[in-house]
């Protein structure tokens, strides 16, 4: 029964492989299996020509040999979790005491026991917390010391689920578990050690009224949505341990910058070696490639520090390795900005190898990874395609909610940012209805399927392009200006996120001045009314005469109006990109009123008709869901109705079925 209870848990949802956690404390079967050579805490001593182990309770002591592997580097894979742990413990304890990474990275590998890193992502963080800031620091440094070589982004990603899914367990030890978790997982996103996909992804698996849920709401409210949230986040503990991760990156782009501009390669050694941070290497090289691949004047002198500093042992063929690997894994990101990355990065890869300072074996284990980009370059191509496909129907169909079922069965959430480009450039070169059905069904997306990070991307890829746009849409980026404004109006994005938008855009690039054409065109007297209306979609009301016309034809109707002449008003209101206030302020009134059976049967009749669509049925709910607390002040009981209205909605296909899921 408790096997069938782990793989149905979240985390076990949120990537395929993960282990059950074993909630017993029972010690291992074999005394010796726990041996291994750590510093303090187990050691090993001769006594008369035999091997007897300290406070382990053995018995039954290895034999030598068998000892000499174990401290020789050989691994005894610890066979269950509780022998993970009680080795674990020591580990981070003592990263504590020391603050020597290397060491903890050291120690960990001779583990073994791979299966077992989401425990440690979540004993790791699960102790900091109950530590001060200078050990939240630490563990936050830790973790991306370790990402993309012990620990993958599954085994990341399951460890920080696990911590999601004990956070009511944490909170009674910890009273701000809450708050403290939540910038773990924030600072976890701005490291870049997870997606910010994880949100969207956790959030669906998490219990709607659980402690997780909170967290990952006051992660992306609180701290994510801030202005300049990366420099929030990274000082939120001080970052007093040593650089923040955003801090040694910059460093070390400067370095690279100025040996450029030099060709001191000594000097360049030297700034290398004073950053202290050789487990953080695969960055110089990462950047170093990128560099030589966007400058090619560069490129002898990149592969000349590159070469010299492996040679000379500045930096390991090991974080050689995995500079080069996370270039492959980003080459399709680069290509945007760089076409021809992928040429050029097989061109540096080719000489690497050849000049003898990055391993062959490297070129075995990529080329999977060369069927990868294949297959992945295949991919992008065969969606664009089929995107163009459905958007070009959902113009002619005006559809909303079957789009959305075909976007799902392309089942490629990692492309909604490819997606959301290409609904904007085709909505541009068409007329302003399918401009306005675009930011309509961009609403839609923003609820159903799209995150905000993938709403985010899908406009910086529509800006950094924009110049190339301006070359057959002549007024790309005024077009776009609006398209931003209307996304912030709609509540698909935050005025903050403009902001971080504009931080990925090159200063006094054309995208940059497109964002803020939007930022004006928000700030000006009136905005919402005039950038609802800007694709012609409204009759030249006032939003605030407009929601005024809503609530007197409600009433109207409520006091003995006909149902048919209820559905005509709201027809000629023709404003149906508005219907969600007709949703919202019907549910409230329903909720007020004795005959909620009248208002719900104009609700069914609309949505019988096509009067109503789904989305804006969803959005109006949504709506009435976030001022619940607001109107439980008035109407006491008013959770458990709008319960009862959802209920009936999903029974009677007013609202999808995974609304009842949405945070």
């Amino acid at each position: 029964m408790a096997a069938e209870d782990g793989a149905r848990s979240p985390t076990r949802m949120l990537a395929e492989g993960h282990l059950r956690i074993a909630t017993g404390g029972r010690a291992p079967a074999d005394g010796g299996i726990a041996v291994r050579h750590i510093p303090h805490h187990h050691t090993a001593k001769k006594d008369g020509g035999k091997i007897e182990q300290d406070n382990l309770g053995d018995a039954n002591p290895l034999p030598s040999q068998e000892l000499g592997k174990l401290v020789n580097g050989t691994k005894k894979v610890p066979a269950t979790l509780d022998d993970y742990r009680k080795l674990v413990v020591p580990v981070i304890e003592e990263y504590f005491s020391t603050g020597d990474v290397e060491l903890s990275v050291s120690e960990l590998r001779s583990l073994g026991s791979d299966q077992f890193h989401n425990y440690f992502v979540k004993k790791l963080i699960s102790m900091a917390m109950d530590h001060h800031d200078k050990e939240k620091e630490m563990a936050s440094i830790l973790l991306s010391a370790l990402y993309a070589d012990l620990l993958d982004s599954s085994r990341m990603s399951e460890g920080f689920m696990m911590l999601l899914e004990s956070t009511e367990d944490l909170s009674v030890d910890i009273p701000d578990a809450i708050d403290v978790l939540a910038v773990f997982v924030a600072r976890a996103i701005v490291d870049e050690i997870l997606p910010p996909v994880f949100l969207t992804r956790a959030r669906a698996l998490l219990p709607e009224s659980s402690k997780g849920i909170e967290v990952l709401q006051v992660a992306e409210k609180s701290y994510l949505s801030a202005p300049h949230h990366a420099e929030l986040v990274e000082r939120k503990w001080g970052g007093s341990t040593h650089f923040t991760v955003e801090e040694a990156k910059k460093r070390i782009q400067d370095i690279l910058r100025e040996y450029i501009e030099s060709g001191d390669t000594d000097e360049a050694f030297r700034c290398i070696r004073e950053l202290g941070l050789p487990f953080f290497h695969h960055e110089v090289v990462k950047r170093a490639l990128i560099l030589g691949m966007e400058n090619l004047s560069s490129q002898p002198l990149i592969l000349k520090l590159l070469k010299e500093s492996t040679t000379g042992c500045l930096i390991s063929s090991n974080q050689v390795s995995k500079g080069f690997s996370r270039v492959a894994d980003s080459v399709d990101d680069l290509s945007l900005d760089v076409p021809s990355a992928k040429t050029l990065f097989d061109k540096l890869l080719s000489t690497a190898i050849s000049e003898g300072w990055l391993d062959a074996s490297f070129c075995k284990s990529a080329a999977p990874g060369e069927d990868m980009w294949n297959a992945s370059n295949e991919k992008v191509k065969h969606f664009k395609e089929e995107s163009g496909h459905i958007i070009q129907e959902y113009f002619l169909s005006d559809d909303v909610p079957e789009l959305i079922r075909s976007l799902q069965e392309l089942s490629a959430p990692e492309y909604n940012a490819i997606f959301l480009k290409k609904l904007i450039t085709l909505a541009m070169d068409r007329k302003n209805r399918e401009k306005e059905m675009a930011s309509v069904l961009l609403s839609s997306l923003s609820l159903e399927l799209f995150s905000t990070g993938d709403i985010m991307k899908g406009f910086i890829m529509l800006l950094q392009s924009a110049e190339d746009t301006a070359l057959d849409i002549v007024d790309a980026p005024s077009e776009l200006a609006l398209f931003l404004a209307r996304a912030v109006i709609d509540e698909v994005l935050l005025p903050l996120n403009l902001d971080d938008i504009s931080s990925k855009l090159r200063p006094n690039s054309s995208g940059s001045q497109t964002v803020q054409m939007a930022s004006s065109l928000l700030a000006a007297r009136h905005s919402g009314e005039r950038i609802l209306r800007c694709w012609g979609g409204g009759t030249g009301w006032a939003v605030e005469d407009a929601k005024d016309k809503i609530s007197k034809l409600l009433e109207e109707y409520n006091t003995g109006g006909d149902l048919k002449e209820a559905c005509q008003c709201i027809r000629d209101l023709g404003m149906p990109f508005f219907n969600h206030e007709v949703v919202k302020k019907a549910l409230v009134m329903a909720m007020e009123k004795q005959n909620e059976a009248s208002i719900l049967a104009l609700l069914q009749e609309c949505a019988a008709e096509g009067l109503i669509t789904i989305n804006q049925m969803t959005n109006g709910f949504a709506r009435v869901k976030e001022g619940l607390d607001d109107l439980t002040l008035d109407i006491p009981n008013a959770q458990e109705k709008f319960r009862g209205y959802v209920e009936l909605a999903t029974e009677r296909g007013w609202l999808l079925s995974s609304f009842a899921s949405l945070p």
